[in-house]
């Protein structure tokens, strides 16, 4: 339910969030192939729609990097941007299908050492993918998460080098102003200073930023040029309502439509998920977001996206991390972030192109950097390599690829390792002399086929055997087909093997008759 209770702190994160999310809009849909205000209307529905019926308190939503590509082949195969708007439209039907038929449930079975390397992987991108960009190389849009660039000629670490080798000055003493300011405002904020507690350093590091540009660095010949300013493709509330438009209707009968549909509402509900298990991890007040809640307030998100010719929306860790990180409370934060871009986009487009893109790199690396922190690296190590593996495997895996496909390959070496923690001593095999007893510690599943065969097979033929699972509930039909055979087997051997049963036993294989 929306709560004004803590408006003071929501409205003080949701001008973070927006200033945060603003360039990311552009950014992803530049990278879409999409026109650059369908972004900027993802992030307008992601804050008025999908926050006000959200099921967390800390989530935000908009056009995410990781449907890039997806957009962008989809665009290209279907032939038009908004025939594709009618399959983002279907894809929101389709995720309010999933919600109201409990899907949520997907995102428990997550490892929790996989979403922590999430966090910490996302934290890394955001500082080395926004240091170019602190320091005035601005040839990767902002908001890319993937290893190569969107022009497949760089990537990360070759953009880390050529960044090096021009070094914008203006940029850097703006990235630097800012960055500092941002650190020593939170200080004051927290030795309980009410101005720095009310009004946000982010903010007023972007209003440094535009001060120095405008009127400092051009006294020194250090100013920016226009393409290290945030830059709008919309010229006041004419051109914004001219943007609006209705999908192309006649393309139902597309049969590639539909195929659209399902993938971008498979992913953007996955990465959704991925999100939410994220976000609840670093939320201070630890609570939990309702997963089928989300996933319906996602579907009417992207229905509404659809219809009005907006990119599709997801859960993003960007700018809930963002969220969280400048103190938001409660929902009504992405509510209001979606307002202020609403409203600045319409009243204020060509002031919003005074923001340096500088100031807005060193917010997120600031936001990186508190997601990344040494704490979380220690406090894995300590839990023991069965979480710190997983942990870095996935962290390596988003760097060098890009958020799902990381996340794919985390979750791979996550299960493996969760399947072998499940399967430490379910079986034992106890000898005293020439007998053997092997028993079931707890139930069994299929997993655990190959040890119990090679425990079975390691009984002497001359052994005297005893098989004990009558304390179990469960043991998987394969497991008892392996100790029919071994009855069998030593039966040609004219030995007997006992299967221990009881009266209380669950399992009917070790039930004994009454």
């Amino acid at each position: 339910m929306l709560s004004f209770k803590y408006l003071k702190d929501d409205a003080r994160s949701s001008l973070v969030v927006f200033l945060v999310a603003l360039p990311l809009c552009l950014g992803i849909s530049l990278a879409s192939g999409a026109p650059l205000l369908a972004g900027i209307l993802a992030g307008i529905v992601g804050g008025l729609v999908v926050g006000a019926l959200s099921g967390s308190h800390t989530s935000v939503s908009g056009p995410a990097a990781g449907l890039t590509v997806i957009v962008l082949t989809a665009i290209t195969t279907l032939g038009d941007y908004y025939t594709f708007t009618l399959a983002v439209f279907l894809s929101g039907l389709m995720q309010v299908a999933m919600g109201l038929l409990k899907a949520g449930k997907v995102g428990d079975y997550f490892p929790n050492s996989v979403i922590k390397g999430m966090l910490a992987a996302i934290g890394l991108i955001l500082i080395l993918k926004q240091f170019p960009h602190a320091i005035g190389y601005d040839f990767d849009y902002m908001g890319n998460e993937s290893f190569e660039d969107m022009d497949h000629k760089g990537n990360t670490l070759a953009d880390l080098l050529f960044s090096l080798k021009g070094i914008n000055i203006g940029a850097l003493i703006i990235s630097s102003l800012s960055l500092f300011s941002m650190i020593f405002w939170e200080k004051l904020a927290k030795k309980g200073i009410k101005f720095f507690q009310l009004f946000p350093g982010a903010l007023f590091a972007v209003i440094l930023g535009v001060v120095f540009n405008l009127f400092v660095l051009p006294s020194i010949g250090f100013a920016l040029s226009p393409e290290h300013l945030v830059s709008l493709p919309i010229d006041g509330f004419n051109s914004f309502m001219d943007s609006l438009q209705m999908p192309t209707w006649s393309a139902f009968s597309n049969p590639a439509i539909y195929k659209v549909a399902a993938t971008i509402a498979i992913v953007a509900s996955l990465e959704s998920l991925l999100s939410l298990e994220a976000v609840d991890k670093v939320d201070v007040y630890k609570r939990n977001s309702n997963k089928d809640k989300e996933l319906v307030a996602q579907g009417i998100g992207n229905a509404v996206a659809g219809l009005i010719g907006a990119l599709p929306v997801t859960s993003v860790i960007v700018r809930s991390s963002a969220n969280i990180a400048s103190g938001s409370r409660t929902k009504l934060s992405a509510i209001l972030h979606g307002i202020w871009m609403l409203l600045a986009v319409i009243l204020i487009p060509h002031y919003l192109e005074l923001i340096p893109l500088a100031s807005l790199a060193a917010i997120l690396i600031l936001v990186g950097y508190k997601l990344a922190t040494s704490t979380l690296f220690k406090e894995m190590k300590k839990k023991g390599r069965t979480q710190l593996i997983p942990f870095i495997i996935t962290i390596v895996a988003i760097l060098f690829t890009d958020l799902l496909m990381g996340i794919g390959i985390g979750m791979v070496v996550g299960f493996f390792f969760v399947l072998k923690s499940n399967s430490y001593q379910t079986v034992i095999l106890v000898q005293d002399k020439d007998q053997f007893l092997l028993r079931f510690l707890k139930d069994v599943s299929f997993l655990q086929k190959p040890k119990v065969k090679e425990l079975l097979n390691s009984i002497p033929d001359e052994a005297i055997v005893a098989i004990d699972g009558s304390t179990n509930i469960y043991v998987d039909n394969d497991i008892i087909s392996l100790i029919e055979e071994f009855v069998e087997k030593r039966a040609a051997l004219n030995k007997k093997v006992e299967i221990v049963k009881s009266s209380l036993a669950l399992c009917p294989y070790f039930k004994k008759e009454a």
